[in-house]
């Protein structure tokens, strides 16, 4: 509850709650424990600090506040001691210069592996919407690998993907995309002037676990998505306000119209994937 509470609030609703975050994306702990949502959970600093550290994809960072003479003791339960940030997965504006390390071809710092995880359902309105786009999101969310390979994998692609995007990041950088990394390890990009990755960056695209062939290759279609799994639904709770696509709009009228928003996944699982209801990041 903590750590979700948290995600709301340092991602999606800073401005709404006059929470101030400086150009690090980093807001005072004694603040972020006032915000409503988190003060009904009666919180403690040691709860911060736990869904801080304890949080499997490292989604949080948090130091010591740059606005004291001395930093504190690293054990103070002082929440005015500190300051926290959410490392990716915004919808409010931030600097990304400041949050971000910039991936460019002058560093030499392209991870190899660039990967877009996404479902059966939302895969072919993708395709038809030129390729991945950020959504509601500031970024379309990556990996470096899978989340069961070895190297440990953190952040980046749900478990439950279905299809995999590989991207070629060093051709997009030459047209002139730019690409980050966030200290969870997770690669991120804005995409073009519109918001969108398109298709002639895919590298290569197949299924996870499922044989579907390769349906894309060296940014041309090599073949359609089977009919079969393209009835596939989305897993419940993906797509925008917590629904497949298929659902969207359905449901009961009372409902309200807001719910979700600063949820969408940008083209990627995981983060917000299918051109108009997607999946973004995790």
């Amino acid at each position: 509850m903590v750590s979700k509470a948290l995600s709301k609030l340092l991602r999606h609703a800073a401005v709404e709650a006059g929470l101030k975050l400086d150009a690090e994306g980093y807001a005072s702990v004694e603040q972020v424990m006032k915000w409503p949502r988190l003060k009904s959970l009666q919180i403690k600093f040691a709860d911060i600090r736990t869904a801080v550290s304890e949080n499997a994809k490292q989604r949080f960072s948090m130091k010591p506040s740059p606005s004291l003479k001395n930093p504190p003791n690293l054990n103070s339960e002082d929440p005015s001691d500190w300051v926290i940030r959410a490392n990716q997965g915004h919808s409010i504006a931030v600097d990304s210069a400041s949050l971000l390390v910039p991936i460019t071809l002058a560093a030499g710092n392209i991870p190899e592996t660039v990967v877009h995880g996404t479902y059966f359902a939302f895969y072919q309105p993708i395709v038809d919407s030129g390729g991945l786009k950020k959504m509601t999101r500031n970024h379309i969310h990556f990996s470096t690998g899978l989340p069961e390979d070895k190297q440990g994998v953190i952040s980046g692609m749900r478990k439950d993907a279905e299809i995999l995007i590989y991207v070629d990041v060093k051709q997009s950088l030459e047209d002139g995309v730019e690409w980050w990394l966030s200290e969870n390890g997770v690669v991120l990009t804005e995409g073009d002037k519109t918001g969108v990755l398109g298709t002639k960056y895919w590298k290569k695209v197949e299924g996870r676990k499922e044989d579907i062939g390769v349906l894309w290759e060296e940014g041309k279609m090599v073949q359609e998505l089977p009919e079969q799994f393209k009835r596939r639904k989305a897993p419940i709770g993906k797509g925008p306000r917590g629904q497949g696509p298929r659902e969207r709009g359905r449901g009961r009228p009372d409902r309200g119209r807001g719910r979700g928003r600063g949820r969408g996944e940008s083209g990627s699982i995981g983060t917000d994937d299918i051109g108009s209801v997607g999946t973004n990041e995790p």
